[in-house]
């Protein structure tokens, strides 16, 4: 009888672990989860942002794209001290959508966009926003990483924002020498 008691007992315990751990909220947080589908896409102009682009998408588990400008950047035309240079031109005018050369395909499979580009006068590109404006955000998250020569993020999202309005964004991350295991750490704040 005592044995009965005791297995009895020792069942009662193990279902009550196992109703506990199936009533325990799951992780709401499907951004890193492995069903979640996952992309990095950038934009680089010297090589910096993809090469930051290429240890996320490995540390991620993401799809990579690059976003090719339709007209290559030159030297000349990044030069941020010539004021009629095509950055300083196209920065200056915050409706400019420079032609991108390639979409991504099925974009609609993505839950999660990291969208990443170096910083030109303290915001996104507007490349970006050309990519952005191709797609339907609509409730993907989108998660914004830039490199930079040393300033922030600055008002970035105020001028992203409105490129992809249905999106879920997160605040921007400069990945400026980030290794993988800071990576990581980052992912799983996410």
């Amino acid at each position: 009888m005592r044995i009965n008691n005791l297995l009895f007992s020792i069942l009662a315990v193990v279902m009550t672990f196992t109703a506990m751990a199936a009533s325990q909220p799951q992780n709401s947080n499907n951004m890193m989860s492995n069903n979640s589908k996952k992309l990095v896409a950038y934009f680089s102009a010297t090589g910096t942002t993809m090469e930051a682009a290429s240890r996320l998408a490995t540390v991620a588990g993401a799809d990579l794209f690059e976003i090719v400008p339709e007209t290559p950047y030159t030297a000349a035309d990044l030069n941020w001290q010539n004021k009629s240079s095509r950055s300083s031109v196209e920065m200056a005018d915050k409706s400019s959508r420079p032609a991108v050369s390639s979409r991504v395909e099925k974009m609609e499979q993505y839950d999660t966009v990291f969208v990443g580009f170096p910083i030109w006068w303290y915001i996104a590109p507007t490349i970006i926003n050309t990519f952005l404006e191709q797609y339907d955000f609509t409730g993907k998250t989108v998660v914004p990483f830039f490199t930079s020569g040393g300033s922030g993020a600055g008002e970035t999202l105020k001028y992203l924002k409105p490129s992809a309005p249905g999106a879920n964004w997160v605040a921007p991350k400069s990945l400026n020498y980030m290794g993988e295991a800071e990576l990581k750490k980052w992912l799983e704040s996410l």
